[in-house]
């Protein structure tokens, strides 16, 4: 069967798949992302494509179907996805820098609308990291739904140690609050353009000390109070005592990017509309009451930051493998 779209560069890999550029032939050149493994080994990617086709929400990456294809003697599941060309969060702080605080709470705010729509609907990532948020004109998207499961399955360990929470390293439990401990050292990933628990090139010995430390991820002294409080409500080691989601979108850290008047979730595009248009993108749940305060950045300048963010092409695949490890049980405890 002749494919009616064209196979472009590699955009990315992962533990269990490969993710490409593609262009619709008969379409005049529309591009989207596909995710592509053996069809004999597709049983993760299969998943992934069960739960996306479920989820509809503007921070999360969009479902466009999904095909088998015979490619140089070998049949290929393919999952089709939205295309970000400016890549993931990881990308635009890959030179170590960070970004600027104001820029992070702006993302934030949009992975928690993305998580608090997952959470709602029964759903836990399991695998939240920047690599794992694309950066769209949109503003952030969560993507990467290979190590996601609903709420009540079977526990299944997986995702990718650096980012895993305490209880998740024991191998006791995977739920909504470890995705929170996993945005938390996302936002640090952030703020300090490397990823969470430096020093260690042993997967097994951060896990180990994730899990039997005591300790918790180190937060600069030049973050502000108010998101060192934030950093603080999301890396608490008892996910007893983590604020959900819906908590988090009351603090003061993201509330500032929430409008006063309109509760509509994500601008349509942080690069047009004097900054802040917030009317035409649909809502993923009003939660929480409005906030209001006071915001020391000028929206100007912070507007001209992420538009330099959003400025180039970026190439999603990392030459530093070790960096970025995915992992999964076999259902047993990881002692």
């Amino acid at each position: 069967m002749s494919m009616d779209w064209s196979r472009g560069r590699i955009i990315g890999r992962g533990s269990t798949a490969t993710v490409y550029v593609a262009d619709r032939c008969h379409s005049g050149g529309e591009v989207f992302a596909v995710k592509s493994t053996e069809l004999h080994r597709s049983e993760l990617l299969k998943k992934e494509q069960q739960i996306l086709t479920k989820l509809k929400c503007p921070q999360i990456v969009s479902y466009q179907g999904c095909e088998v294809t015979f490619e140089n003697g070998v049949q290929l599941f393919n999952l089709f996805m939205e295309y970000a060309p400016k890549g993931t969060l990881s990308d635009a702080v890959r030179n170590g820098n960070g970004m600027e605080e104001a820029m992070v709470g702006f993302y934030a705010r949009q992975i928690l609308l993305g998580l608090n729509y997952l959470h709602l609907n029964g759903i836990v990532h399991c695998d939240l990291k920047g690599q794992n948020v694309l950066v769209t004109e949109q503003g952030a998207k969560i993507s990467d739904f290979g190590c996601a499961r609903r709420v009540e399955e079977e526990l299944v360990i997986s995702g990718t140690p650096a980012f895993m929470a305490p209880e998740v390293a024991r191998g006791e439990e995977q739920g909504f609050a470890s995705d929170v401990w996993a945005l938390g050292c996302t936002l640090l990933e952030m703020i300090t353009g490397k990823m969470p628990w430096q020093g260690f090139s042993d997967p097994a010995a951060v896990l180990y000390r994730i899990g039997f430390s005591g300790d918790v991820p180190e937060i600069p002294d030049y973050v502000s109070e108010q998101g060192k409080d934030f950093l603080r409500k999301c890396l608490k080691r008892d996910p007893n005592e983590r604020w959900s989601v819906v908590e988090l979108l009351g603090h003061e850290f993201v509330g500032k990017f929430k409008d006063s008047v309109f509760d509509s979730e994500t601008p349509t595009t942080v690069l047009e509309g004097g900054f802040w248009d917030w009317d035409s993108l649909e809502t993923t749940q009003d939660v929480v009451p409005t906030l209001e305060c006071s915001c020391s950045s000028d929206s100007s300048s912070l507007r001209n930051r992420i538009q330099s963010l959003c400025s180039d092409e970026a190439f999603w695949e990392s030459d530093d493998d070790d960096e970025w490890v995915t992992v999964r049980s076999n259902g047993e405890e990881l002692n």
